[in-house]
Parts: C-alpha cells; structure tokens; sequence
C-alpha cells in the first residue's frame, strides 16, 4: 500500500534533506576505518534511520561525486569479483576541516529551530 506525501511536505523534505545529506555523508566517511563504496554508505546511513533514510540510493552518487570535485572527498575503482569495479570514497583533509565547520553550524541551526519550535508549543 503506497501513501501519497502531500506536495508541499515532499518540497520540504527535499529542501531540508539537501544539505543534511552532504553532512551525514562526511561525518560516515569520516569515521569509518576504511574506504567505503556507495552501497556500503547507503547501508550505514539506512542503519541510522529507524522509518526509512532520507535518501535514496540514487541521489547518493551524484552527491558524492560533487563532494569529490569540490576536494571533499577521494576515491580509488577497485575490480570486485562479484561485478563491476567499486569506487571506493574516503574524506580528505579539506573534507573533515568543511565536516568541522558544517557540524558547527549544524548544531546553531538545530539549537535554534528547537528554541523556535519550543516557543511556539511545537
């Protein structure tokens, strides 16, 4: 049984989802011990989630390829026995000094939605 999301729900949670994908992704890639492909950062990020992660599979790759032209992140195609080759993503240095500025200003706006919200009996 499909539900249909209200227009102005799915523009909402399009928008809000845009940036906190980026930061999800690097805070991922950032700690984890070792390069991760695509479907492996789909995994962890649908691990986090408890009713369905706020990105689709799809809409991951082109955001991580922007992430690794901007100098964000790095990444190295491996053969795989099991199919095609896997690129493989890690963060660089530029990667987790933008991660450490994104998450501070992460943090200022979810404080301040929340004391919003809270005024406003939310």
């Amino acid at each position: 049984m499909e539900t249909h999301e209200d227009p102005m729900m799915r523009k909402f949670r399009k928008e809000l989802n845009a940036g906190t994908v980026s930061l999800v992704l690097l805070t991922i890639l950032e700690r984890s011990s070792e390069p991760l492909y695509g479907y492996q950062i789909a995994k962890r990020i649908e691990g986090e989630w408890q009713q369905g992660a706020p990105v689709k599979q799809g809409t991951l790759y082109p955001v991580l390829r922007s992430m690794e032209e901007n100098g964000l992140l790095s990444s190295e195609v491996e053969p795989s026995v099991s199919g095609p080759p896997r690129k493989y993503y890690s963060i660089t240095e530029r990667g987790r000094e933008v991660l450490k500025e994104w998450t501070i200003v992460w943090l200022k706006t979810r404080d301040f939605v929340e004391t919003v919200l809270e005024e406003n009996g939310g």
